[in-house]
């Protein structure tokens, strides 16, 4: 049966890729340029800001992607793919897939929700025509009141992450490091101060340059994402090369009810 006119699915719109029989553009650059003048860093920021980065943009995100792409077998994301192929060799894909699946708020999700931190202070800061210190000791304050634990603060593994200077100092020297790093400065200070010494993880440095970049928060879980799968093809490629199918055996203690019979 032929399909009127008004029953024919309507078009999707983008503004990000056009491809024809004769072009094939990202955000109206055509590929084969952005292939030879262009990084991958850079094409990611085309591709989610619109337009092209300056030099200094495009090197901190690729330092950006560098510092999330990998932090061992342990983390979540990572175990994931490799439980998933220990019992699924026939499909790389949905390994990656599960390790994708395992981030989220508690892992690699805490960018967003310090991007958000740290929008909602300096529009308090400018706002009330208070100082970022003070926005941030407000912030600290907030989050003691409800119970809540500060996102982009503490870390289980290290007492001082080793990526906050590199990234900062990156910033920094490409003049890039403006309100949303001086703000994530002033949180850490305020909360070591008033809570206790919580140093400044990786989620927060993420967020303090992203939001400088000018990007928006849900951007701070994607790189994050975008970042993680390197790391997970290569927990899977050597989970394969490695080792053999079904060899992961997590321990585990009964705790529940004695045998016992249906009555």
């Amino acid at each position: 049966m032929q399909m009127n006119r008004e029953d024919r699915m309507e078009p999707w719109r983008t503004a990000i890729v056009s491809v024809g029989e004769r072009n094939f553009w990202i955000r109206g650059y055509e590929i084969g340029s952005l292939m030879q003048k262009q990084t991958f860093a850079g094409t990611i920021f085309l591709l989610h800001q619109g337009r092209l980065p300056t030099d200094g943009e495009s090197r901190l995100l690729d330092a950006i992607l560098i510092s999330a792409s990998d932090h061992g077998p342990g983390a979540p994301s990572a175990a994931a793919a490799r439980l998933a192929c220990s019992g699924n060799r026939q499909s790389v894909s949905s390994a990656v897939a599960a390790g994708i699946l395992a981030i989220g708020d508690e892992h690699g999700g805490a960018g967003m929700a310090c991007m958000e931190v740290i929008a909602a202070g300096l529009k308090l800061a400018q706002s009330d025509s208070i100082s970022i210190e003070e926005a941030a000791a407000r912030a600290v304050d907030d989050a003691q009141s409800r119970k809540k634990r500060l996102p982009g603060l503490g870390h289980r593994s290290h007492t001082h992450d080793p990526r906050k200077d590199v990234l900062f100092g990156m910033a920094g020297e490409h003049g890039l490091a403006r309100d949303g790093v001086a703000f994530m400065l002033a949180l850490e200070k305020a909360a070591s101060g008033k809570i206790k010494t919580l140093p400044m993880n990786v989620d927060g440095v993420l967020a303090a340059v992203l939001h400088d970049l000018g990007f928006s928060p849900a951007f701070g879980r994607l790189v994050f994402i975008i970042g993680r799968v390197a790391g997970l093809t290569a927990e899977v490629a050597e989970e394969l090369s490695r080792e053999k199918a079904m060899r992961i055996h997590i321990p585990f203690v009964y705790d529940g009810p004695p045998a016992r019979e249906i009555p």
